[in-house]
């Protein structure tokens, strides 16, 4: 078995599956739900009507180039995670209609069975892969059948318990603002860093309102806190390449260094509670931006879109200048300021020295 599962490339393990597969899976949403997301909001926003048009209409619904994208996120998900796994090409195409069943079955949840779903299909299908004289029927067809019929049976349960879960963390934070804004910020915060994708996590358990928020705030805290104590190694191309693309940059010198992660740590345990305290900074865009950060700016790109989404319902009125500031210190003032001053602390007490933070 061992020498099968090797021949195979099947690998049951944490990194596979936990690290491999969770950040393939939300480079696939980023490329469908998100784009697609920006995309109408460009359009809407600003008048573009290339962005505004509606290109089809199936089933009596517009579809505009933004919302085709973001349709399709199951398929993509789920063929990013097959990627991941080293899928030969008829899993790897086999596994479109898999994510688009897992992912429709799965509601608002859907993200999630899409991970458990996909990979199941995955490894299935590279099982069969090759092992009969009729390959090009047998491994879609196994594929498929494995990853729907897991979709009918479980897509629907997986969705429900990570909306539930989800709920339960909105709940607790709406209920324990303070508190949670440090847990869910601090939490989000380090999987933004650490070789997982936060913003596969926010979207699996659909992270909005406060709790969206809180994350937010400690993704920012990490990406811009990061950016900035390590100016002096790294310049301003780190300043960039952190601030605006990934803290995950620092996690070899996380190994060599683990106390090198207090300072930004401790800025998203302070920025969290004043994000749903005091700004009461929500994210109603979609969940997936709530592990983003700064990156690209998506995480601030989706707290204007559900701004723009609460006032087409009426649940606001306008955008208001405290909206503004609150988003603008959360996102970058703050971590610009808190971080370093407690980094100078650290630094201080001897426990991380010059060049520690060098990428």
């Amino acid at each position: 078995m061992k020498d099968f599962l090797k021949r195979k490339d099947i690998e049951f393990s944490l990194k596979r599956y936990g690290i491999d597969a969770l950040s393939a899976m939300a480079q696939g949403l980023f490329c469908s739900l998100l784009i697609g997301t920006i995309l109408n909001t460009l359009g809407n926003q600003f008048g573009i009507e290339l962005f505004k048009m509606t290109i089809t209409t199936v089933n009596e619904i517009d579809y505009t180039i933004g919302s085709l994208a973001s349709t399709m996120s199951g398929p993509a998900m789920a063929c990013a995670i097959g990627y991941a796994l080293h899928c030969p090409p008829l899993v790897l195409f086999s596994l479109i209609p898999v994510g688009f069943a897992a992912n429709a079955l799965g509601g608002a949840g859907g993200p999630l069975s899409v991970f458990f779903i996909a990979i199941a299909a995955s490894e299935c299908g590279k099982a069969i892969s090759k092992e009969t004289k009729i390959d090009i029927l047998v491994t879609p067809l196994v594929t498929i059948l494995v990853g729907i019929l897991c979709s009918m049976a479980l897509a629907p349960w997986i969705g429900k318990t990570a909306l539930q879960l989800g709920e339960l963390i909105k709940l607790a934070t709406n209920l324990q603002p303070f508190l949670m804004g440090i847990l869910v910020s601090v939490l989000v915060g380090i999987s933004l860093t650490l070789p997982i994708s936060s913003a596969a996590i926010c979207a699996a358990l659909n992270l909005t309102g406060l709790a969206g928020g809180a994350a937010l705030a400690g993704c920012c805290s990490q990406m811009i806190g990061f950016a900035f104590i390590s100016f002096k190694e790294n310049g301003f191309g780190g300043l960039i390449s952190q601030g605006l693309g990934t803290s995950m940059l620092q996690m070899s010198n996380i190994i060599k260094n683990p106390r090198i992660w207090i300072a930004p740590i401790l800025t998203s345990a302070v920025t969290g509670p004043i994000a749903t305290c005091i700004f009461h900074l929500e994210m109603n865009g979609t969940a997936i931006s709530s592990g983003m950060g700064t990156c690209g700016l998506v995480g601030q790109i989706g707290v204007y879109t559900g701004w723009l989404n609460d006032i087409a319902l009426g649940i606001k009125s306008s955008i208001t200048f405290m909206d503004w500031t609150g988003l603008i210190m959360i996102s970058f003032i703050l971590p610009a300021i808190l971080c370093p001053v407690i980094h100078a602390v650290v630094k201080n007490a001897g426990w991380v020295k010059d060049g520690d933070l060098k990428i």
